[in-house]
């Protein structure tokens, strides 16, 4: 089984056609079984998507929240676009979407989750104490839940705050994640935590060696293959006023809930090849990261 997540940077970034289509064509030849994308935007006022298409594309609708309303998928919604090319490729995923707030003033902002197995369930819960839309510190999980081989795998794309953010730090988020998360592990299913965590690996007293600390495996660190592990090569939004600990990070992961057999992992969309794999030119301010898993050993 292939993970992957990416934080997309989508409608936000500059030659949007251009990495659009390479990105969508990147994913076909990497074939991820599950994808999660981050910052998945759309133009608020953009005319909404064709109800039919919607539905070939594969999509299903994220349940909202009590007291939520969830604004309509429009034409130029990111994941809507991968989705058609995905399908146009005969590679179809199934899929879903939700956002969380209002990006760069004009976007609906949100997470998506891909999948090539049917989707059994759907879910979404609020990481952030505030749930206001207009608060860029807004912040959700969504998640679902397919049925594999290796039995039932739950999935969620995430995009986590800063450790030592004063008004939603990742600690309380954390808190969250792990609350809404608890039963599932101590039944023994398989979660995958996967995105943008906003936590560089190594840093002792933060956000990565917190989530090691609640037994959580970094697909990275027991991967038997793996490269450098870069997901950032620059100074990028939000941490242009924070002094980076290293030139280049690992901010971007798959986490496993349980000890869990990686054959690889590697970055992708970081114009490297790696272990095989073709180089694959950047397509966000984000390197994607794929994990390849194998069959536990119950």
């Amino acid at each position: 089984m292939k993970l992957m997540t990416l934080n997309s940077h989508s409608l936000a970034e500059a030659d949007y056609e251009r990495k659009l289509h390479l990105c969508a064509d990147g994913i076909r030849q990497l074939e991820p079984d599950i994808l999660a994308m981050q910052e998945v935007n759309q133009t608020r006022n953009a005319p909404e998507a064709d109800v039919q298409q919607l539905k070939d594309s594969g999509f299903l609708r994220c349940p909202a929240l009590p007291g939520e309303v969830i604004p309509p998928v429009r034409r130029d919604n990111h994941a809507f676009r991968m989705a058609v090319l995905a399908a146009e490729a005969g590679r179809p995923f199934f899929w879903t979407w939700v956002p969380a707030k209002v990006g760069y003033d004009r976007y609906d902002e949100g997470l998506a989750l891909f999948s090539r197995f049917p989707i059994k369930e759907i879910r979404q819960f609020y990481l952030t104490r505030s749930k206001d839309y207009q608060n860029w510190k807004t912040r959700k999980a969504l998640g679902i839940a397919v049925e594999t081989e290796a039995g039932r795998q739950h999935a969620y794309s995430l995009h986590m705050g800063w450790w030592n953010d004063m008004d939603e730090p990742f600690l309380s988020q954390w808190e969250r994640l792990e609350e809404e998360t608890r039963e599932l592990k101590q039944k023994g299913e398989t979660v995958w935590l996967m995105g943008d965590f906003n936590a560089p690996a190594g840093i002792s007293g933060e956000s990565w060696e917190k989530i090691r600390s609640c037994g959580w495996t970094d697909t990275y660190d027991s991967a038997e293959q793996k490269d450098e592990g870069i997901t950032v090569g620059g100074i990028i939004d939000g941490w242009r006023e924070t002094a980076a600990p290293h030139p280049a990070m690992r901010i971007d992961y798959i986490w496993c809930s349980r000890p869990y057999p990686v054959l690889r992992s590697m970055a992708v969309f970081n114009g490297k090849g790696c272990f095989g794999y073709p180089a694959f030119s950047p397509v966000s301010d984000h390197f994607g990261v794929m994990a390849e898993c194998g069959i536990p050993k119950e």
